[in-house]
């Protein structure tokens, strides 16, 4: 018969499980303390955990250190009668650089010029704009200021009611068949098939916001056969059916050179054709996608005119500056769009969406954007709308264009009407940015 097993050999796991729970608790009622520094438990706060006083029972509060000494004075935190005295354009347009990482591996950075800085805009803040988004989220829509990251989405959706904002409408999906090296929009290969409903959901929104001038643009298909000439083309039909009086800007690729896609868009019914050829032709096949070419650019625009006539249609391109462009090849850019008479032309800077793409070689001040806008208007182009948060689509520009569409409804376009369209948008403008 087996031998019975020891009490003491039973009893001991329990002893050890009892005197591990004791030890537990016992340090979770005692104050804690974190090793920030070497002396970070005083010797009389040691003295106090094995001896608790029993006539203290208010804990002594944690000891903190702080790694910067520096601190500002208090009077550096009170608010002031007097403004702060304004800062000259010299100092105003300086750039300031900042040492970021960790002590082993620091590097320099650039930070946004002050010219840059856009406020956040929330639906909550902003009631009109909650509104938009979601009349676009509910009708299946997408816009290039939300999959741009356009710096003017609080501006342009913000206006005191829906007549006075500003949406670009983006047409077949949010997904691109290419990939620039400046553009955050998606790319993928296959994107998913076109929406049917998308031109009567684009123009029932439309009407139903009562706009007097809107953006269509588009992610390049080129996995369709007509790169979505025919989509666009019968969007544009269905809001001139809704409504006539609407004007119409389409900003669309380059259809892989196809100009017989071209001359479908162009005649739809549209008032303005943009196009963009983003940079200068040095630089094209650094920042635009391989398929992409800055000839093949121009002759869409050229074409839009070929078939529409020099006075039967408005064409319109954007440039960003700031990806490392010198100034002859701006004036070069500038001679060969006016070769094609191309009507409107806008001056942008380029900001690095993410850090996968193109680095920012240059922040160019607003007086530079005042610079080639006077260059521009001296070259004949109709309207130049410059500056560092412009985009193709720009408040102002569509103003001005707006008053020259409707003056040639009228009659024929003459220096007058061009002056007094001109003095309407510059009104438009100060109006939005008051």
């Amino acid at each position: 018969m087996a031998s019975a097993v020891p009490l003491q050999r039973v009893q001991a796991p329990l002893r050890r499980t009892l005197a591990r729970a004791v030890a537990v608790s016992s340090s979770s009622s005692s104050r804690r303390f974190y090793a920030t520094a070497p002396d970070a438990v005083p010797q009389s706060d040691v003295t106090a955990q094995t001896a608790p006083s029993p006539t203290s029972s208010t804990p002594k509060p944690r000891p903190t250190y702080f790694k910067d000494n520096t601190v500002a004075p208090f009077s550096d935190f009170l608010g002031t009668a007097s403004q702060a005295a304004p800062l000259s354009p010299s100092e105003a347009y300086t750039l300031r650089t900042a040492e970021v990482g960790p002590a082993h591996n620091r590097r320099t950075i650039t930070r946004l010029p002050e010219w840059l800085k856009t406020p956040i805009p929330s639906a909550g803040a902003n009631p009109n704009f909650g509104k938009i988004k979601a009349d676009l989220r509910g009708l299946n829509l997408h816009t290039v200021c939300e999959e741009a990251r356009c710096p003017n989405i609080g501006e342009c959706w913000g206006g005191s009611n829906k007549a006075a904002a500003t949406a670009t409408i983006m047409l077949m999906g949010d997904t691109c068949t290419r990939g620039c090296r400046f553009c955050s929009v998606k790319t993928s290969r296959a994107p998913p098939p076109l929406d049917p409903h998308e031109p009567e959901n684009t123009a029932e929104a439309l009407a139903r916001w009562g706009l007097g001038y809107v953006v269509l643009t588009s992610v390049d298909r080129d996995d369709l056969a007509d790169g979505g000439a025919r989509h666009f083309a019968e969007t544009i039909r269905r809001i001139k059916q809704k409504k006539p009086d609407l004007l119409v800007e389409a900003l669309t690729g380059d259809f892989a050179g196809n100009l017989d896609h071209v001359k479908m868009v162009a005649e739809s019914g549209l008032d303005v054709y943009a196009h963009n050829v983003e940079t200068v032709e040095g630089l094209t096949p650094y920042v635009r996608d391989r398929r992409a070419t800055f000839r093949q650019s121009l002759k869409v625009l050229e074409h839009v005119k070929a078939v529409k006539g020099k006075e039967g249609i408005i064409t319109k391109t954007s440039i960003m500056l700031g990806l490392g462009e010198t100034e002859e090849e701006l004036w070069e850019t500038l001679r060969e769009l006016r070769k094609v008479d191309v009507d409107v032309v806008t001056f942008g800077q380029y900001m690095r969406p993410t850090k996968r793409h193109l680095k920012v070689e240059k922040y160019v001040t607003p007086d530079e954007f005042d610079l080639w806008k006077q260059r521009a208007l001296d070259m004949g182009f109709l309207y130049c709308a410059s500056g560092p948060l412009v985009r193709s689509s720009y408040k102002a520009g569509e103003a001005f264009i707006e008053n020259v569409l409707r003056k040639r409804a009228q009659s024929k376009v003459s220096p007058e009407v061009l002056q007094q369209a001109a003095v309407a948008a510059e009104e438009a403008a100060q109006g939005s940015s008051a």
